[in-house]
């Protein structure tokens, strides 16, 4: 923490108490490629770590009527078959994730908010695929994670932005889209931003 910052401290702490539910958006000095001008979705952020979903890497060489084989669960006719199936992260990356609308509460469901959830059970997959789920849902198989206060000091060293989710760019936006649009949200131009990490 920068000494003698009093006023530094307060707003890093408000941001970091209130991540959850918002996106990370890598610097272009971010040294891991893994995360080269990635958009998160942090779903949980608390004293213990972070956890978060890579909403914007191009979708896995696997169709989505191939994961429900692999996992025997048989599509009805209503089962989004063109469904990407994206990577969340480079963590547990045969674990899938659902990120949806509110309107699709499960036992498991992990709520982010108001406005959506985050769900990670055969059981969710099981009603997406007999046309059961969500109004609006992203698949993703492996998550970001952040140990205790690694993401906050990552932030302090401008490895990340930190920009308000929504529902347009999480699921009506194009993934090649995503990271320029939320930039452009908080009043960043990417192509201003320079390739070298530095404080402010």
């Amino acid at each position: 923490m920068l000494s003698g910052g009093g006023i530094f401290t307060a707003t890093m702490t408000k941001i970091f108490s209130t991540l959850t539910g918002r996106l990370l958006l890598a610097m272009p000095g971010m040294g891991d490629p893994r995360f080269y001008r990635s958009a998160i979705f942090i779903c949980n952020h608390d004293e213990e770590g972070s956890m978060g979903l890579i909403i914007n890497q191009n979708p896995l060489d696997l169709s989505f009527a191939d994961l429900l084989e692999q996992l025997k669960i048989k599509p009805g006719p209503l089962a989004p078959m063109n469904l990407p199936v994206q990577t969340g992260g480079p963590v547990e990356t045969s674990r899938g994730f659902l990120i949806h609308t509110s309107d699709f509460i499960r036992e498991g469901t992990m709520k982010v908010g108001p406005h959506f959830g985050v769900t990670a059970t055969i059981e969710a997959l099981q009603d997406v695929a007999e046309g059961k789920g969500p109004k609006e849902l992203l698949f993703m198989l492996g998550y970001a994670g952040w140990g205790a206060g690694q993401l906050e000091q990552e932030i302090q060293d401008n490895s990340w932005m930190v920009a308000d989710a929504d529902h347009e760019i999480l699921f009506n936006t194009p993934l090649e889209q995503k990271w320029d649009r939320a930039m452009g949200r908080i009043g960043v131009d990417p192509g201003m931003l320079s390739s070298v990490a530095g404080r402010a």
